[in-house]
């Protein structure tokens, strides 16, 4: 056993009340700067505690530096033109280095510490007051395992004993810690948390975005399918605090994976109130957030500053804002027209604040999504179409002239990334401002898949700003998104099983992993709007997307169907570890350089590590800590 180490720890819980989406049942508690032990044993401090739960996931997700952990270094992203340290490091292409302080998973490992504990004094208290339903209780047990899932994917073994005892609510601080096992945060605290859940909640969320029985389905089956794939270890990945690959209760993978797949079909047969969208640019469209098909979420609001936990008009550019997006667009107000900014910054869907932090490999362009005519997933992910705002500057000029001295008007394309090569395609490095592309007879500037590059490409539409309140003139672009950051949909549920089955787990009548796969693909087919033409389109490809899903379904696959599915949402890397198939799909990668007119893909080689599946403990962890180096090292995963 690991010898215990002194450590400082702060348990103190900050609230912040939480608006949860356009409905009489919010979560607007008193707000409170700390929560006691004594609070703690009321029903109040109870649905408090409940309450700061749901605001946590804004501490995580929307987070710019801990998304670009989960998407940058993968087959879908590497960094930008103006990429710090941050994202460079991440890349493992020779730039920079990954390390216990550039690696930002304190953005992670903070909030979740914070929340498990104030999970354990809701779980430990919520039994004494006696007035405090199951139901309740259940919701505090699904974020304690949500969180642990999040911290053991992320870094292997982590305590579950905070300074009071395993999974216990400590109330002052603590200076022992030990990393717990991989198999022991799974058996002792993730699937028991999760179980308990599944039975106790409501098909229904208490509030408009509370956790449900679906979401605990979804969780757990992903939980079992994540061990399945540990305890199987295809690709002998180390693992630490080292341990064997044997489970405590004495099952195999195969018996995890048919878990997974037990109880992903469970949930997609009785999932509630949820349901899939009709088509895949309406789980996106910013005017439909909250739908349906949206599991979990964290929150916000353009209505109130204070239940959107920021500014309306300006940001920060830290937690709890949502300002991932901003990472993925370029630097579009760059491009003139006739001499004018034609592109100007907009709080609108298409466009927002440009940081040039992170963008997309060439390869996830062109072969991620190589059938750009018939799947609908890459119209309903990127902006590809970059179009003429200037009048909502004031900007009284009816038209510009744009590529070929052509005129535009405002709504008009300026510069468009093409789905396909053209040979014909003349880049200049006058052409625009930004080295683009002209073809003969359009006005519009274009950029091959080929030619897309660290500082122009497409953006991240299914991400990007969403305002009602912009009027006529160009909005609040510089404020972080008001929109809610997706975490957990109910599509995934269709590949959990699917991968369960490709691992060996038997099939029931009607969902093998083709049938379940060809459920979202034949979503994909279907069109009602082309999002970048701007258009109208009424279109069903469903039977050709079908057709052509392969007989036998191997794991690349599924995984390509995650990235066309989840592209940019800050799946992939935990997608690729649990599998295995981060060295093997991202080992190389295309991209040209960093600089306007730069139109000639670049081969890049990442140099991936088995360590590096584990991302480091980070520094702050260890600043807080009263140990020896030697402790500090024996602590910390191997290789950082």
């Amino acid at each position: 056993m690991m010898k215990p180490i002194k450590i400082k720890t702060f348990m103190a819980t900050a609230m912040i009340t939480l608006f949860l989406g356009a409905c009489s049942n919010i979560l607007d508690e008193e707000p409170r700067s700390i929560y006691t032990p004594e609070y703690f044993k009321t029903e109040k401090g109870v649905i408090g505690g409940l309450t700061s739960m749901y605001a946590h996931l804004r501490y995580i997700y929307g987070q710019g530096y801990y998304y670009n952990t989960t998407e940058t270094g993968t087959d879908e992203v590497t960094y930008a033109q103006s990429a710090d340290a941050n994202f460079k490091d991440m890349d493992l292409s020779g730039v920079g280095s990954i390390t216990p302080s550039s690696s930002r998973t304190d953005a992670l490992w903070q909030p979740a510490f914070i929340n498990i504990n104030t999970a354990s004094g809701i779980i430990e208290n919520a039994a004494a007051i006696g007035t405090v339903s199951n139901a309740m209780i259940a919701e505090a047990r699904f974020f304690r395992a949500f969180d642990y899932f999040l911290l053991v994917q992320t870094f292997g073994g982590v305590p579950l004993d905070l300074g009071a005892g395993e999974l216990k609510f400590n109330t002052s601080p603590s200076r022992f810690s030990v990393r717990n096992t991989v198999p022991q945060v799974y058996t002792k605290a993730i699937f028991p948390d999760l179980v308990t859940a599944v039975n106790d909640l409501p098909d229904v969320g208490r509030v408009k975005g509370g956790v449900t029985k679906t979401a605990a389905r979804l969780y757990l089956a992903k939980a079992y399918l994540t061990y399945a794939w540990w305890l199987k270890n295809p690709n002998n990945i180390p693992t630490y605090p080292e341990s064997t690959r044997v489970d405590p209760d004495g099952h195999d993978a195969a018996w995890y994976f048919q878990k997974a797949y037990d109880v992903a079909a469970t949930a997609i047969d009785t999932h509630g109130s949820f349901a899939l969208q009709p088509t895949y640019y309406d789980v996106h469209l910013g005017s439909n957030d909250r739908n349906s098909e949206i599991v979990l979420y964290a929150d916000h609001t353009e209505k109130s500053e204070f239940y959107n936990a920021s500014s309306l008009t300006f940001s920060n550019g830290a937690a709890p804002e949502n300002f991932a997006v901003w990472m993925m667009t370029p630097n579009y107000t760059v491009i003139r027209s006739s001499g004018v900014s034609s592109v100007q910054r907009e709080a609108e869907q298409h466009l927002g604040r440009p940081f040039i932090r992170m963008c997309p490999t060439i390869g996830a362009i062109a072969n991620t999504f190589a059938d750009k005519t018939n799947d609908s997933r890459y119209d309903g992910t990127f902006t590809t179409v970059y179009r003429g705002n200037w009048n909502k500057a004031g900007i009284t000029t009816p038209t510009l002239n744009n590529a070929n001295s052509l005129p535009v008007a405002p709504g008009g394309a300026i510069l468009s990334f093409l789905n396909n090569e053209d040979p014909s395609i003349v880049y200049s490095a006058t052409n625009g401002n930004v080295g683009a592309g002209v073809l003969p007879g359009r006005s519009d500037f274009v950029i091959a898949p080929s030619g897309i590059s660290r500082i122009l490409y497409p953006g991240l539409w299914k991400l990007g700003t969403y305002r009602t309140d912009n009027g006529t003139g160009l909005g609040s672009p510089n404020g972080a998104s008001t929109r809610p950051f997706n975490i957990a949909k109910l599509s995934e549920l269709y590949l959990i099983a699917a991968e369960a089955v490709v691992m060996g787990a038997a099939p029931q009548g009607g969902k093998s992993a083709r049938e379940l796969v060809n459920v979202l693909r034949a979503r994909a087919g279907k069109w009602r709007f082309d999002n970048n033409g701007n258009v109208s389109k009424v279109v069903d490809n469903s039977a050709v997307m079908t057709a052509a899903t392969p007989a036998v379904i191997d794991i690349n696959y599924i995984l390509a169907e995650r990235s066309r599915e989840y592209y940019g949402e800050g799946y992939r890397w935990y997608d690729l570890i649990r599998t295995q198939k981060w060295t093997e799909l991202s080992s190389a990668y295309q991209i040209c350089g960093p600089a306007y007119g730069n139109h000639t893909p670049i081969n890049v080689a990442r140099d991936i590590k088995p360590y590096h599946y584990l991302r480091p403990i980070p520094q702050v962890q260890f600043d807080a800590m009263i140990m020896t180096a030697s402790e500090k090292a024996a602590y910390q995963n191997p290789g950082y």
